[in-house]
């Protein structure tokens, strides 16, 4: 069980069902049996891709990580590869279940993981391909969302979107993961400065286009006599900025926690940077995802399904005690 764990990071598996939370918000809908299906599909979908991740690396991994599970011999190459495929099979098999769009996204999903660990990682394409896969976690949680809620009447957040509405949010997600796998690529030697100096000014960036997008996508409609209405970004009523509401204090609180959670460990791999500190850094961007994903559902008028995200904070802290996410 032990090697297993490490194998499949399972610290690190609490970033994932953020992904589609914040996807359902995107497109002003309520966690349902969509939402489900795709929570379950990418955490499938994620567990096979490290699975084949140790499988592709185990000859490197024989000279830079010897503990690693496969190199010291705790488990075979052929049961992760077959550990790799049945997971694949059983997260499209979910994601088939929220609708043919569902599946689609999933596939795209799929084939991104599979070609970032046997070919694009160690090439200047792996940090594209990694985004774009973190990106297609997020929207499969927007189209199975929609697409179940159109059909079954799922619970409603708020006047439904498209799935275009979640492009934002996608490419937040993406962004973010862009900036980690860049500096994960040194984790193993260090040397860099420069990479994660870059990737801490994104990561200030991000935060503060998350946090003003989100307190200019909520304006008072004049005429209510001072009460406050929420309004997604896709409303055209004349409106004129309000006052703070306790949805703009959970967005900055979750704001703040991505920014404290991923800048330290990069300011300190930044001005050392040796592989047990861009280890950390690594290991603070996953889990900096987690608040990321729920600023982001807050942000487009889900507050409890941040918190709800939020939640997961101390269980990845608790279990990245005992097993790396990196």
């Amino acid at each position: 069980m032990r090697a297993w764990s490490e194998l499949f990071r399972v610290s690190a598996l609490f970033s994932v069902p953020g992904d589609a939370l914040a996807g359902a918000a995107a497109v002003g809908r309520g966690p349902g049996r969509g939402t489900a299906f795709a929570v379950g599909a990418s955490l499938c979908l994620y567990e096979a891709g490290m699975a084949l991740n140790d499988w592709a690396d185990r000859e490197e991994d024989a000279v830079d990580r010897p503990h690693r599970p496969i190199p010291s011999g705790r488990v075979s190459p052929a049961a992760a590869l077959g550990a790799a495929g049945v997971l694949t099979a059983a997260g499209l098999a979910l994601a088939a279940r929220a609708g043919r769009p569902a599946l689609a996204v999933a596939t795209g999903l799929a084939a991104t993981v599979w070609a970032y660990d046997l070919r694009l990682k160690h090439t200047k394409a792996g940090p594209a391909a990694m985004a774009a896969a973190r990106s297609l976690d997020l929207l499969l949680g927007a189209t199975a969302t929609a697409a179940t809620a159109r059909g079954g009447g799922d619970n409603v957040a708020a006047p439904a979107g498209s799935v275009r509405d979640a492009l934002p949010a996608a490419l937040v997600l993406g962004t973010h993961t862009y900036g980690v796998t860049a500096v994960s690529r040194h984790e193993a030697q260090g040397g860099s400065t420069a990479v994660p100096l870059a990737v801490l000014a994104t990561t200030a960036a991000l935060g503060t286009a998350v946090l003003t997008a989100g307190r200019a996508g909520r304006t008072e409609t004049p005429g209510e006599h001072g009460a406050a209405r929420t309004q997604g970004p896709r409303s055209h009523r004349p409106t004129r900025p309000h006052h703070l509401t306790p949805a703009d204090l959970l967005l900055t609180a979750f704001t703040g926690a991505y920014l404290r959670t991923a800048g330290p460990p990069l300011l300190h791999a930044a001005l050392n940077p040796s592989p047990p500190l861009t280890q950390r850094a690594v290991g603070g961007g996953i889990r900096a995802m987690i608040p990321l994903q729920a600023a982001l559902a807050a942000r487009n008028g889900a507050p409890g399904s941040g918190l709800a995200v939020m939640a997961l904070v101390p269980l990845a802290r608790s279990l990245a005690r005992k097993v790396s996410p990196t």
